[in-house]
């Protein structure tokens, strides 16, 4: 594995890129390095899903039985999660090597008979029915075509039971920065998820942080341009000095995070 990870192809295929991310690293270890930050080191995705478990720990207490949706599973990790609590998931991907290693990791999980997966495409996603929770983890920050991002949230919306409420964890600034945009990820304003989200019919329940401090934000631009040795230090250093920020504040820092979860719900009719 490389400190720097892997660089963003020139071309982005979504179907491609995503099954060659799966094929070298979705079986690696827990498949953080294909998920989270691609190729980077265990201890910088290890850091990243902890936050992010932590972000979404309050609006993912399911009940057994809840029904649920979860779109760019990638390994299952929060399918696994989820069946564990009782709920019953399906979990689809764009990659078949995802989706093989979701499938895999449920029955080492002994949660196979609460999980079912599928290779789909979110933007026309349509499995005929409905679920209570509609989870989507770092998805739409890889959807770069407007139209095609506005086609997967309302793909989602479509999934939802009437009551039921989805959960968005995206990198979503408060103002616009493109210095760690790729051919593959952007950045989208919050703004832009606000208004999308409510051209879809929805509204917004909650918005909470994840990751306001700043310094893996500001360092992992340049790493490519460091010494090995010298970016592992560094990044190293910046991830320590991020977790106990992002435990103390991350989640009510809201306007400083980098990433946001929205925790969404239909419009009532009168609205």
């Amino acid at each position: 594995m490389i400190v720097r990870g892997v660089p963003a192809p020139q071309r982005y295929s979504p179907p491609l890129y995503w099954e060659d991310r799966a094929q070298r690293f979705a079986g690696e270890r827990d498949g953080l390095a294909a998920v989270c930050s691609y190729g980077m080191p265990q201890f910088y995705n290890r850091a990243i899903d902890w936050e992010q478990r932590l972000a979404l720990d309050p609006w993912i207490k399911v009940q057994a039985g809840t029904r649920v949706l979860d779109v760019g599973c990638g390994v299952g990790r929060w399918s696994r999660l989820l069946a564990a609590r009782g709920a019953h998931v399906t979990g689809v991907d764009l990659s078949p090597t995802m989706i093989g290693q979701a499938r895999s990791r449920a029955i080492d999980d002994g949660v196979a008979q609460r999980c079912r997966f599928a290779v789909a495409d979110l933007a026309r996603l349509d499995l005929g029915e409905r679920f209570d929770l509609v989870l989507g983890v770092t998805v739409l920050q890889h959807i770069l075509d407007p139209a095609a991002f506005r086609s997967a949230l309302s793909a989602m919306a479509a999934h939802l039971a009437p009551g039921g409420r989805m959960v968005l964890l995206e990198a979503a600034p408060t103002s616009a920065v493109s210095r760690c945009d790729s051919t593959v990820f952007t950045a989208r304003p919050r703004d832009a998820y606000l208004a999308t989200i409510r051209a879809c019919g929805l509204k917004v329940h909650a918005l909470t942080g994840v990751d306001p401090a700043p310094f893996r934000r500001q360092l992992v631009p340049y790493l490519r341009r460091l010494p090995r040795v010298a970016a592992l230090s560094l990044l190293a250093v910046d991830t320590a000095f991020s977790l106990p920020v992002d435990a103390l504040f991350g989640r009510l820092a809201v306007k400083r995070s980098w990433h946001a979860v929205f925790v969404v719900e239909q419009q009532d009719r009168e609205s």
